[in-house]
């Protein structure tokens, strides 16, 4: 009875094993940096095929950093998110799109009513065709783009990206009252609103 047993359940992790690894493989990450962490999970956590985001910190030069250390201003991290997405359901380019109409690029060190080194926005590019696509995503919106400021957003190749303390994930749901007093209050909305119009946010 045990050995058929065994011979069951070796039966259904051969079944099931590379159906989940196929699964995974489906899947593709980017990286952004658009100043508050927070406000960059919401913004892409409505985006249909994102599966996730997570809150972090990339760009430095110390390992594991605290949050302390990094608003500190002294490591040279970015705060910035990892988002996991389903790219049979939206494209690394779509997702380009949408980050630079959730940020404003055209400040340098700065987002909104943050700054310093930590809130600058960039793109942090996990492979070349990545970066090829970013380089291309700026040179388009360059042509295009509604307002007369130079795009200084930075586009670069990831380093390490270390997950932010617990208390950062997902923080606008954990916490949707005093987020939306921030967001507000930071005037990122408004700022979206004034440089992209319609499609800021």
């Amino acid at each position: 009875m045990r050995r058929a047993a065994h011979w069951l359940l070796g039966a259904v992790l051969a079944l099931c094993l590379p159906w989940a690894a196929a699964q995974g493989s489906n899947t593709s990450k980017a990286i952004f940096a658009g100043g508050c962490f927070w406000c960059v999970e919401a913004d892409f956590d409505k985006v249909p095929g994102v599966l996730s985001t997570t809150s972090g910190y990339i760009g430095g030069k110390v390992a594991n950093p605290t949050y302390e250390q990094v608003a500190a201003k002294g490591t040279g991290h970015a705060e910035a998110v990892q988002i996991v997405f389903d790219p049979a359901r939206v494209s690394y380019e779509q997702l380009l799109e949408h980050f630079w109409r959730t940020i404003d690029p055209t400040t340098k060190d700065r987002q909104f009513c943050d700054a310093g080194t930590p809130y600058r926005s960039a793109i942090f590019a996990l492979d070349a065709q990545q970066l090829k696509a970013a380089q291309a995503s700026l040179a388009a919106l360059e042509k295009s783009k509604p307002f007369a400021e130079p795009i200084v957003t930075q586009i670069a190749l990831a380093g390490p990206f270390y997950v932010a303390e617990d208390y950062h994930q997902d923080y606008y749901k954990k916490n949707p009252v005093r987020y939306q007093y921030y967001r507000s209050g930071c005037g990122r909305d408004a700022r979206l609103k004034q440089l992209w119009g319609k499609a800021g946010g």
